[in-house]
C-alpha cells in the first residue's frame, strides 16, 4: 500500500515514515498532488503553530489535493498532532484562522485546572469506548506520547473518539467516516502507537 506522508515543512516526518515502514506500509514522503492521488492512505503529521501550518498547506496547493482524495474519494486519512487540529473549523492561536473544516469544532489553548504544566509533554492515558476500529486491540487507558499546548473542541460529541484526563479532560482523537485525527504521536508511542498505525493501514 502507498501511504502519502505529507511534508509541508512542519513535523517529525522521519519518525512517521519509519513507523509506517515498521507497520507494513510503503510511505511516500511528498508534497505532490500526483502522489496524493495515487495513495491508498494519507497521513498529515505536524508540530507547530496552526496559522503557519495552514498557510503552508495553502501555499503548496495541498488543501485541494487532500480534500479531493479524503473527502471526494474516501481515502483513509490520519492527522497527527497539529495535523489533527487542522481538521477543525478554525484555530485560535494568534487570532482566529480557518482550518480545513472537515470536522466541526475549534482549536483552543489548554487551560490548567489543577496546576498542570503547559505545554502538555509526555505520556498520558487515552480513554476510548472501543467503538472505532482505529483503537482495535488497544485497551482503553493505554498511555500515548503527547507534545501540545492546544486542543480540539468538537462541536459534535459524536466526532470524539477518545479523551485524556489532563486540564480537566480534552479530546485526544476524533473521527468522521474515513477521516481520523489523534492529538498524540503514535509514531513515538511504542507498541500501542504502532498498533494504531497498523489499524489505520488496515482501513480501506
Amino acid at each position: 500500500m502507498s501511504v502519502a506522508v505529507i511534508d509541508y515543512g512542519m513535523g517529525n516526518i522521519d519518525s512517521v515514515v519509519r513507523a509506517v515502514e515498521e507497520c507494513g506500509g510503503s510511505p511516500v514522503l511528498t508534497r505532490s498532488g500526483r502522489d496524493i492521488a495515487e495513495a491508498t492512505h494519507i497521513i498529515l503529521p505536524g508540530v507547530g503553530a496552526f496559522a503557519e501550518g495552514m498557510e503552508r498547506l495553502h501555499s503548496l496547493s495541498l488543501v485541494e489535493a487532500l480534500e479531493e482524495q479524503a473527502l471526494g474519494c474516501g481515502i483513509p486519512f490520519l492527522g497527527i498532532c497539529l495535523g489533527m487540529q487542522f481538521l477543525a473549523s478554525r484555530g485560535t492561536e494568534g487570532g482566529e484562522v480557518p482550518g480545513l473544516g472537515w470536522i466541526d469544532g475549534e482549536v483552543t489553548k489548554l487551560e490548567p485546572v489543577n496546576g498542570e504544566r503547559i505545554p502538555h509533554v509526555g505520556w498520558n492515558d487515552v480513554e476510548h469506548d472501543a467503538q472505532s476500529g482505529l483503537f482495535r486491540d488497544i485497551p482503553s487507558g493505554k498511555d500515548f506520547y503527547f507534545v501540545h499546548s492546544y486542543h480540539f473542541k468538537c462541536a459534535n460529541p459524536g466526532d470524539a473518539l477518545a479523551s485524556t484526563p489532563y486540564c480537566g479532560g480534552f479530546v485526544s482523537a476524533v473521527g468522521r467516516g474515513n477521516v481520523f485525527g489523534v492529538q498524540f504521536h503514535p509514531e513515538k508511542s511504542q507498541r500501542a502507537g504502532f498498533q494504531l498505525i497498523r489499524n489505520f493501514l488496515a482501513m480501506r
